[in-house]
């Protein structure tokens, strides 16, 4: 059975930096791209960004390139995948859920079939 566990999220000023993390547990995550989404209230699960299984390639959504710095990583030794957010402003408030892809499209929501449970992210203006 695959397991996702988000960490890192909390409330923090506007401005402010976040490091997220995701753990798997249960399947080879090598093999597998990886992606953040996030959903605010009300709102659908969006795509943040999403990074192969190499780490040779990276994904970013159109809305967070110019918005914050971010950056997506992996470290296959610890099965973990890592989200970078600086600079961050209330509009990212969200729930962000770390995925496991199981297509390369890995910027459509439809492309995971494995989830974590999510963690919250807080921007206070």
């Amino acid at each position: 059975q695959v397991q996702l566990v988000e960490s890192g999220g909390g409330l923090v000023q506007a401005g402010g930096s976040l490091r997220l993390s995701c753990v798997v547990s249960g399947r080879t995550f090598s093999r597998y791209a990886m992606g953040w989404f996030r959903q605010a209230p009300g709102t659908e699960r969006d795509f943040v960004a999403a990074i192969s299984w190499s780490g040779g390639s990276t994904w970013y959504a159109d809305s967070v390139k110019g918005r914050f710095t971010i950056s997506i990583s992996r470290d296959n030794a610890k099965n973990t995948v890592y989200l970078q957010m600086n600079s961050l402003k209330p509009e990212d408030t969200a729930v962000y859920y770390c995925g496991a892809a199981s297509r390369d499209t890995v910027w459509y929501l439809r492309s995971y079939d494995n989830w974590g449970q999510g963690t919250q992210v807080t921007v206070s203006s």
